[in-house]
């Protein structure tokens, strides 16, 4: 069993930054491909970043090149680092993690799940 608890959103203009942060319990967490996805109002939930237990990582189109993700395994924790934030990336950002260790856009891919943290983004 793996528990997730992101932490980290909030409020920011847009132009401005949030890190995002996944707590994960569990023994096996450095196997796991780790997931951030998001949920916008009336939309759907949605692939962000993701990464693999051996350090790759793959990113949306949307937010390539103004998101990171990365993991610590020593502290089972996967950062979202977001830079130049947008109104469009108001959403509710969910931590996700993937016992069949290879990342995937497709959330059905993804076995554990967070509650999810809110980031709006004011323009």
């Amino acid at each position: 069993q793996v528990q997730l608890v992101e932490s980290g959103g909030g409020l920011v203009q847009a132009g401005g930054s949030l890190r995002l942060s996944c707590a994960a319990s569990g023994r096996t967490f450095s196997s796991y491909a780790m997931g951030w996805f998001r949920q916008a109002p009336g939309k759907e939930r949605e692939f962000v970043a993701a990464i693999r237990s051996d350090m790759y990582t793959y990113y949306a189109d949307s937010v390539k090149g103004r998101f990171t993700i990365s993991r610590d395994n020593a502290k089972n924790t996967v950062p979202l680092q977001m830079n130049s934030l947008e109104p469009e990336d108001t959403a509710v950002y969910y931590c996700a993690a993937a016992t069949g260790r290879d990342i995937s856009q497709n959330e059905h891919s993804y076995n554990y799940w967070g509650q999810g943290t809110q980031v709006t983004v004011s323009s």
